[in-house]
């Protein structure tokens, strides 16, 4: 099995670890030649599709599938386009993505359709400011006055997009994929995301225990909604807070996304990028232990969790199984004075995990010579 990337940034990264643990070859196509999946792949190429469509036809009609790990609408609706009468399958659903894409178009199908969601501006501060069409943390504002929001507003203006104003809400971030053929849905199992001060995602943990058996239901059940709703063809992921008044659910893509994927392959023996291709081939959790996908950064001698937009800064990353006695690594370590990681770490229990953790953090002071490290969090908002 051959699986074409088109996108080498954090997606393409995460589409690259999927396929190699699945047992996969991978060609990532992007138009940087810095992108850090290229050195990851088993083969690359500096192209852009929108460009250079006969040269990706070539490569893509000498594969299995060709999967997106973009968000650029241009190069997606051209991918869309090119294989819609290939019979190289595109992994992706390009209408659930213009839904989805939108943070605009999509909290109006969900209240539409009953989903909770976190009420918007008009019940005090703070509230959150976000630009519609971003992913991440990209333009996000956390608004304590009118003066903030306004000062959001034009933040978001300025990078061309649309402002979406909500409540702030607090509790444990969750996140869950789902893959559709556009009758059946298959849900899969919650991953928590921890973030880092500047709401950036710095760490994915899934575990059993993450939310009661209840509220896993409930959160199943809200993402076979969304997904009938829209008719998902392919593979999709929903973000939701669980806060003291219930699940509120923040936003959905449907598309790869980055981080959670790994981490919910390590806890559960379920890949679901070999879900998306082979549905059924992996069954249901061979093994449900707890896992976590960190990012760090090592500099000046320290070292500090750091969310995904520091970390995509990594430079020519390969994957390093067993390194400072991590289970993988994704990093460009190199004993220079700057390198960063993604550790990827699964054991039978929570405890067992955190003490797996802080083990490896330990070896990696001690062999680096660092004598300072930091986890910092965003400022608890009661």
């Amino acid at each position: 099995m051959k699986i074409v990337i088109v996108g080498g940034a954090l997606q393409g990264m995460e589409a690259v670890y999927l396929s190699k643990k699945a047992g996969f070859r991978t060609f990532v196509i992007d138009k940087r030649e810095n992108a850090p999946a290229l050195s990851m792949a088993d083969e690359h190429t500096i192209i852009n599709p929108i460009t250079d469509g006969k040269e990706a036809m070539r490569i893509f009609e000498d594969c299995d599938a060709v999967l997106p790990a973009c968000e650029d609408p241009e190069l997606l609706c051209k991918l869309d386009e090119m294989l819609s009468s290939s019979n190289v399958p595109l992994l992706f659903d390009i209408d659930s993505y213009k839904i989805s894409s939108s943070k605009l178009a999509s909290n109006n199908l969900m209240e539409a359709a009953g989903i909770p969601v976190p009420k918007g501006q008009g019940y005090g501060y703070p509230v959150i400011v976000k630009p519609s069409s971003q992913s991440g943390s990209v333009g996000v504002t956390v608004a304590y006055s009118e003066k903030d929001v306004n000062e959001g507003i034009q933040k978001i203006l300025g990078i061309g997009d649309n402002p979406v104003i909500q409540e702030f809400v607090s509790g444990k971030n969750v996140s869950m994929e789902i893959i559709g053929n556009g009758k059946e849905y298959n849900p899969f199992v919650t991953a928590e995301i921890l973030l880092s001060k500047d709401y950036d995602c710095k760490r994915v943990v899934c575990s059993p225990g993450i939310l009661t058996e209840e509220k896993e239901e409930e959160f199943r059940e809200i993402a076979v909604k969304i997904a009938e709703r829209i008719e998902l063809t392919s593979l999709m992921d929903i973000e939701a807070v669980d806060t003291k008044d219930g699940l509120k659910i923040l936003e959905i893509d449907a598309r790869i996304p980055s981080q959670t994927p790994a981490a919910v392959l390590a806890a559960t023996g379920i890949n679901i990028l070999k879900e998306l291709i082979r549905p059924g081939s992996d069954g249901k959790a061979k093994h449900y232990g707890a896992s976590s996908y960190e990012h760090f950064l090592i500099k000046d001698g320290k070292m500090m969790t750091c969310g995904e937009k520091e970390f995509s800064h990594v430079r020519d990353p390969r994957i390093m199984s067993g390194l400072f006695g991590s289970d993988d690594m994704i990093t460009d370590y190199n004993k220079n004075n700057e390198w960063r990681c993604t550790m990827i770490n699964r054991a039978d229990s929570e405890e067992e995990l955190e003490m797996k953790r802080s083990l490896c953090i330990k070896k990696i002071m001690n062999e680096c010579g660092i004598n300072e490290f930091s986890d910092a969090s965003p400022e608890v908002i009661r």
